[in-house]
């Protein structure tokens, strides 16, 4: 799928923000356990998707109630929901000056249309690198989902099936969708917004 750009300016994409707050002291030291100055972008990307794919749990997956939304929550928590998770991604990597966005699927909620759609974050990072964007999907993996870190061929969490009504938005996005936050903000039960409450378009 060709990606497009919300902002022709890479700085947007390296912005701090309260969900994307980098500078907050437990998610610096986190970048510190994390990186080193011999990293090429490719190995700190990696590493950060890594970490966050696989010791971050996702809510629904664990079934816990608890809902996070900024990153040093994420991290503190040890779990969140995709839009969360997203956020700390992006946290991580642009606390190191690689550009990160964010990206949109709509997908089935469970396996048929008549149970709901959602909308699901991941991220798009541009490594300087290679001069170019790749999507990567930090959600977690379990049986029947199984994303990997790639620079040639994409490996997400989900593949959509437009025929069943879900689609894959092109567009890199500076900030976080917003319902994606304030459904994260307006609830405390994960499992009942999980079910009831995502958005299912942007």
């Amino acid at each position: 799928m060709k990606q497009t750009l919300q902002s022709a300016k890479l700085s947007d994409y390296l912005q701090e923000s309260e969900v994307v707050d980098y500078n907050h002291p437990s998610t610096v030291k986190l970048s510190e356990q994390l990186f080193d100055k011999k990293q090429t972008d490719i190995e700190k990307a990696e590493a950060a998707f890594t970490f966050v794919r696989d010791e971050i749990a996702h809510s629904w997956d664990i079934q816990s109630t608890a809902v996070t939304r900024t990153a040093s929550e994420v991290w503190k928590e040890k779990e969140g929901i995709c839009y969360a998770k997203s956020n700390l991604l992006a946290a991580l990597l642009r606390s190191e000056g690689i550009p990160t966005g964010f990206c949109y699927q709509r997908l089935m909620l469970f396996d048929k249309p008549e149970k709901g759609y959602c909308i699901h974050a991941l991220n798009s990072v541009y490594l300087k690198t290679l001069e170019r964007w790749i999507r990567v999907d930090a959600r977690g993996n379990k049986p029947g989902v199984h994303a990997v870190f790639s620079t040639t061929e994409e490996h997400l969490a989900f593949q959509t099936e437009e025929d069943k009504g879900e689609k894959d938005y092109p567009v890199i996005y500076t900030q976080p969708n917003e319902k994606t936050m304030q459904v994260l903000q307006a609830h405390t039960d994960a499992l009942h917004m999980y079910l009831h409450h995502l958005p299912d378009d942007l």
